[in-house]
């Protein structure tokens, strides 16, 4: 896919540098090591699907352990003159997020112009699986991004709810609070369908 049209194109090439900054010493591997992929969540993927909601961490992870240039801060300016920066989050981790386990076999590649599928597959988490992701920590933000995904018609309430108790199987522990989150983001989107529809 290629980003919403609604995408800030100032976002988009700091993004893509990012990225190439990223992909240009897997140039050296062998090609049997090729495809890395880039499996993208958070506001990044938030931002190419909606147009809405710009974050300033690229949140992702990796199909194989991967040795990470230094150098992964990208300035640039908003269409105001503002400056902004762009930064790989080293640290974000999705076993802690509410995940599918078929969330990366699922993901939807991302087309990114200069950047070489063949040596990086930049992938976002689909809409679904993004959503998904939001329940565990259902911050007002996650709240707010899931009310987006709805609003655009990106998601259901159905298969919200089928996604989401099919990832929880996978977890262990008090699983209370998750199944809580599970039912009002399963609301959020019907009643964003509902405001849709009228």
């Amino acid at each position: 896919m290629r980003p919403n049209s609604a995408t800030r194109p100032e976002y988009l090439a700091a993004f893509t540098e990012l990225v190439q900054r990223i992909a240009a010493p897997l140039h050296e591997l062998p090609r049997r090591s090729l495809p890395i992929k880039m499996y993208v969540a958070g506001g990044a993927a938030m931002h190419f699907y909606t147009g809405e909601r710009m974050s300033n961490d690229v949140d992702a992870v990796f199909s194989k352990r991967i040795a990470l240039p230094s150098d992964l801060e990208v300035t640039y300016q908003d269409p105001d003159g503002a400056a902004r920066l762009l930064y790989f989050d080293r640290q974000y981790n999705d076993t802690f997020a509410l995940m599918h386990e078929d969330a990366h076999q699922d993901s939807v590649p991302l087309t990114l112009k200069g950047i070489d599928a063949s040596i990086l597959d930049v992938r976002l988490l689909s809409a679904l699986d993004l959503a998904v992701s939001k329940i565990s920590r259902f911050s007002s933000q996650d709240r707010d991004d899931i009310t987006s995904l709805g609003k655009h018609g990106l998601i259901k309430s159905a298969a919200l709810r089928r996604r989401s108790e099919q990832a929880v199987k996978n977890y262990v522990g008090n699983l209370d609070t998750i199944n809580g989150a599970i039912n009002l983001a399963c609301r959020i989107v019907a009643d964003a369908e509902q405001s849709k529809s009228r």
